[in-house]
């Protein structure tokens, strides 16, 4: 059993008080979470800020009118009833993984809340028999399933297209910065690093599990080195390059997959099945580099080819001669 299943209370199982608390709680709640996503937009996308600063205030406006209803029926001790406290109930993702959310996540997030939040309201008003309390439930649930509409209207209001596409633009550029531009980075010194040891070792020893002992070593420990170095040398503060959580992340897993994409073959035990197999996958894994680079960094082709894969071919022809020699 999930640890505090037992201790939650079913929603056919509250009162009609702990119906309007539950729903009071919970508007405070998405108003302190639509603010939250305010603050997170509001340097780098300022008009999606204030859309999210409008909507926090119509959730305080809801919010003081279940307090008001609460105080006509039940006086001024509201209950202490949260969406935790309810088996089955809809559940906000904490606050704090807002700063791993990309903008269009953040706005699909919001509509999912109003969602939510209409489909409660709705199972609340058929549960009331209080006309009044039963008429202001109903209310909410038709304010909160146009709020999708209301939010379009914000950001007709807030977001005009030059607006949105400066959003779009920043957006897209702080991927690049953040994802992007160190994968590329890690995948690149993954590929082309691990070239010269794997294929020197495959060549001078012949044994396809050896040389994939040395391809997984020296995949894995560039992989740590590189997601250490990307992390520590740039807090992104000033940069504007993001997370160094993220930049280490995506430098560390890319080397060591660039590095793993050509070791792997080599747990087939016949060497030269093995070895043909990797030079292809190099093959491939220099033009995805080349590909990648053209696309989102905007290299163009013909240097990109240079740099990646006259530079690969060169690695490549080094571990071969070495190990050969």
């Amino acid at each position: 059993m999930i640890p505090g299943l037992a201790n939650r209370r079913r929603f056919s199982d509250l009162s009609e008080q702990e119906i309007l608390a539950l729903a009071i709680s919970s508007e405070e709640d998405d108003a302190r979470i639509y603010r939250s996503y305010a603050e997170r937009l509001r340097q780098d996308y300022p008009a999606s800020a204030a859309i999210f600063d409008a909507m926090a205030k119509e959730e305080d406006t809801h919010r003081h009118w279940l307090i008001e209803r609460h105080r006509a029926r039940f006086g001024e001790i509201i209950p202490l009833i949260r969406r935790e406290h309810v088996a089955g109930f809809y559940a906000r993702k904490p606050v704090w993984l807002v700063e791993n959310l990309t903008l269009d996540r953040i706005r699909a997030e919001a509509e999912a809340m109003e969602r939510d939040a209409a489909a409660f309201y709705t199972r609340a008003a058929q549960r009331t028999e209080d006309a009044d309390t039963r008429k202001l439930l109903g209310d909410l649930a038709a304010a909160e399933a146009k709020h999708e509409a209301k939010a379009g209207a914000l950001a007709d209001k807030h977001l005009d297209d030059e607006a949105r596409g400066e959003e779009d633009r920043a957006a897209h550029r702080q991927f690049i910065l953040t994802w992007v531009q160190p994968g590329l980075a890690g995948l690149m010194d993954g590929s082309v690093s691990t070239l010269a040891p794997i294929f020197a070792t495959a060549f001078a020893t012949h044994d396809p599990w050896t040389t994939f002992l040395v391809g997984l070593a020296a995949s894995v420990g560039a992989g740590i080195s590189m997601g250490f170095t990307e992390a520590a040398h740039d807090d992104g503060v000033i940069s504007g390059r993001g997370s160094p959580v993220k930049r280490g992340i995506a430098s560390g897993v890319m080397t060591t997959l660039g590095g793993l994409g050509h070791a792997m073959p080599y747990l087939i035990p016949d060497f030269w099945t093995a070895t043909t197999l990797a030079i292809a996958i190099v093959f491939v894994e220099l033009w995805a580099i080349v590909w990648i680079q053209n696309r989102f960094m905007e290299t163009p082709f013909l240097r990109a080819t240079f740099q990646v894969v006259l530079g690969g071919a060169l690695v490549f022809a080094a571990g071969v001669l070495i190990g050969g020699g």
